[in-house]
Parts: C-alpha cells; sequence; structure tokens
C-alpha cells in the first residue's frame, strides 16, 4: 500500500485494461486486507481515498468478484 496516486493510475490500464480516466472506481486491497486505496477520476483531477481498519479485514477481491456487489450495499459484518 506504498503507492502514490500517480504509480496507481499508471498501473490501471496494464493490469485492468482500463483507461484510469474512464470515471470509474478502482479499489487496491493491501495483501493483508485491512487497507484499501480507491482511485477516482474526478474530471479535474484524481481523488484518492484510503482506509484501515482497526479491527477485521475486508473481503478477498476474489470472494467479492464472485458474488457482486453494488456500492449501495454495507460491507459484509458491518452494522448498517
Amino acid at each position: 500500500m506504498r503507492k502514490s496516486i500517480d504509480t496507481l493510475s499508471y498501473l490501471v490500464e496494464p493490469l485492468l485494461a482500463q483507461k484510469p480516466a474512464s470515471g470509474n472506481l478502482f479499489v487496491f486491497v493491501g495483501r493483508d486486507r485491512t487497507k484499501v486505496k480507491c482511485l477516482y477520476w474526478d474530471r479535474t483531477g484524481f481523488a484518492l481515498w484510503y482506509k484501515r481498519l482497526e479491527h477485521g479485514h475486508f473481503p478477498s477481491p476474489a470472494a467479492l468478484a464472485q458474488r457482486g456487489f453494488t456500492l449501495a450495499e454495507p460491507m459484509p459484518g458491518s452494522k448498517e
């Protein structure tokens, strides 16, 4: 999780076959799944959100891809 906005945006096209400035939200999860970075192009530049969990971990990317999800639904295990 040491990569900056520039490095993450450069990784999007070769790894995900997407344009970084497409308006899509790109989510990068740390190896231990306690940290997540979200990269987004907002028409004026890149925005980067970073979150570190104090307890628990985020679901694995494979688990999320298998079951599918929407941005409106709460994370599994959350109290919402």
